[in-house]
């Protein structure tokens, strides 16, 4: 269950205020088109979870998903 995920994530960061806003951040940016942002979430609360420090969830080497193609006018 996500409370699960949410209690071990608060052993990695005691303030709940900074988790939300790691969580969101974190969450944007491993987010792949074509997927559930709830699985999404769950990833990163497991990453979080089993991070010694907050700063390294978002430090982890994640692949490009889809490159930008601009249009001509």
């Amino acid at each position: 269950m996500r409370s699960d995920l949410i209690y071990d994530a608060l052993d990695t960061v005691r303030n709940r205020y900074l988790l939300c806003q790691l969580i969101s951040k974190a969450t944007r940016k491993f987010h792949k088109p074509n997927t559930r942002v709830q699985e999404t979430m769950n990833d990163v609360l497991v990453r979080v979870g089993q991070a010694p420090e907050p700063d390294a969830v978002i430090e982890l080497k994640h692949e490009p998903v889809a490159q930008p193609q601009r249009r001509a006018a």
